[in-house]
């Protein structure tokens, strides 16, 4: 009865196919919580699926309904071992994108686990199914082999996360006596490269802002007008050029946060970010001046165009349009109030001569950025565990680029946040042929059985809780 023994375990379990058992009957229930017709699935996941999983893991479980109406329920797992022992909650969901069948590679089908070579494709094999399977797994890895986990472990599954996680933060504050732990410990999102272990802290924050111009209604033919109109294509460019250059600098100072701070610069030294083959070469040059890949890409807020349209792209006629709108977005870190942004906009248009362009928010709600201290002793804990258990130091971010409900757990619950991610960049998430690679898997079970091992170690959890 010993970590390696656990270690082991965990490692057999994933060789001899089990895990893959699991994964490939979670990949085809059809979880698409922004597809209506695809509810049922979500209840199904949740309570055929999910509840027996947890009840043999000796977990008392309950599914409740979400506050928003309209969104899927959550499901809360609870072991409690001793009162007096450290309590850890873990976070995954359920739902997954739109499955977009018919798009993906031939062979291919996002209901269907596939293996090619190190690739096991199917849609919620990287988000998020085998992330919260592999935390799953582990936690029955340390209890088979331990008798106990030596900790009390919460989990929470929810089943709107590719909608925003609607209700998620009142669900929390709802709920905050029954989440009660002294920390969260969970994984979504991209490691640092597929090759290294990462930890990460928090995530940035995302507010998307929709910009329209209407200067006339309908529009009038180029030749007769052309010239004498002005072409809202055109103003809407040039409004849009006014917030961001060419080489995507933010020019707009109220978007961006007050500076790094010299802990954040010191543990991105070496978390410079590697894209693997088949993935985009990162453009030089581009972003903020003087800023590492790492301090742009984790320490910085972007502002990025995600649609622009104007006249018929479908089908151009030679007519000058009347109106122009642009779908834009702002990824921000911890520090900076996305509430101020579309009046700071505002004032930036009108001051540079763009009265006629309208600014709002695109969504009625944003994801709100989190950041921990990387010298929190929880981080250098989780560090140090992840280590052992590989032999290799792991990245550290102080919060991924993207963005994730965190702010629900830093924020409502108070809670220091530890993201162990166990899938990469390259994965296709949200897209056709999104996949897993088989070495991350392997290694992420590895880790989190070693993390809850640790965790369940007397007296580990009473050395890190204030």
């Amino acid at each position: 009865m010993t970590r390696e023994s656990a270690v082991s375990r965990a490692t057999r379990h994933f060789d001899e196919g089990r895990f893959i058992e699991d994964l490939a009957r979670r990949v085809a229930i059809r979880t698409e919580s922004q597809v209506p017709e695809s509810r049922p699935h979500l209840d199904t996941y949740l309570r055929d699926e999910m509840t027996g999983a947890f009840e043999a893991m000796g977990f008392r479980v309950e599914i409740l309904p979400n506050p928003v109406e309209s969104a899927g329920p959550i499901l809360l797992a609870e072991r409690i071992e001793d009162e007096s022992l450290p309590t850890m909650l873990c976070y995954g969901h359920g739902d997954v994108i739109r499955g977009l069948e018919g798009q993906w590679r031939d062979g291919l089908s996002p209901w269907v686990l596939k293996q090619e070579g190190e690739r096991w494709y199917g849609r919620g094999s990287a988000d998020n199914k085998a992330q919260h399977s592999i935390n799953m797994a582990a936690l029955a890895m340390v209890i088979a082999e331990r008798g106990r986990l030596g900790f009390n472990a919460r989990f929470m599954l929810e089943t709107g996360e590719e909608m925003g996680s609607p209700g998620l933060r009142e669900f929390c504050d709802r709920h905050r006596d029954r989440l009660r732990a002294d920390v969260l410990i969970a994984s979504d999102g991209p490691r640092l490269s597929a090759h290294r272990p990462t930890l990460y802290l928090g995530s940035r924050g995302v507010m998307n802002i929709d910009f329209a111009i209407d200067l006339r209604e309908g529009a009038h033919h180029s030749g007769n007008w052309g010239g004498l109109l002005a072409n809202p294509g055109i103003v809407l460019a040039h409004a849009l050029a006014s917030i961001v250059t060419r080489e995507g600098k933010v020019l707009v100072p109220g978007l961006l946060p007050d500076g790094i701070p010299d802990s954040i610069r010191e543990v991105l030294v070496d978390c410079a970010p590697q894209p693997e083959p088949g993935e985009p070469t990162i453009d030089e040059g581009w972003g903020e001046p003087g800023l590492t890949t790492a301090e742009k890409l984790y320490a910085w807020n972007t502002f990025e165009v995600l649609a622009f349209r104007t006249g018929n792209p479908e089908n151009p006629v030679n007519a000058i349009p009347g109106r122009a709108t642009a779908t834009c977005q702002v990824r921000f870190v911890a520090g900076c109030d996305p509430t101020t942004f579309v009046p700071i906009l505002r004032s930036h248009l009108d001051a540079s001569g763009f009265p006629m362009v309208r600014v709002s928010p695109a969504r009625s709600s944003f994801m709100q950025a989190t950041r921990m201290d990387p010298k929190d002793p929880w981080v250098q804990w989780a560090a140090e565990s992840m280590e052992r258990t590989t032999g290799e130091r792991p990245a550290i971010l102080p919060n991924i680029g993207g963005s994730l409900p965190n702010d629900c757990f830093a924020h409502v619950l108070g809670l220091p946040t530890l993201w162990v991610p166990h899938s990469y960049a390259g994965c296709s998430q949200h897209a056709p042929d999104e996949h897993v690679l088989a070495p991350v898997l392997r290694e992420g079970l590895q880790l989190m059985t070693g993390l809850f091992w640790d965790l369940g170690e007397k007296d580990a959890g009473a050395a890190i809780r204030p």
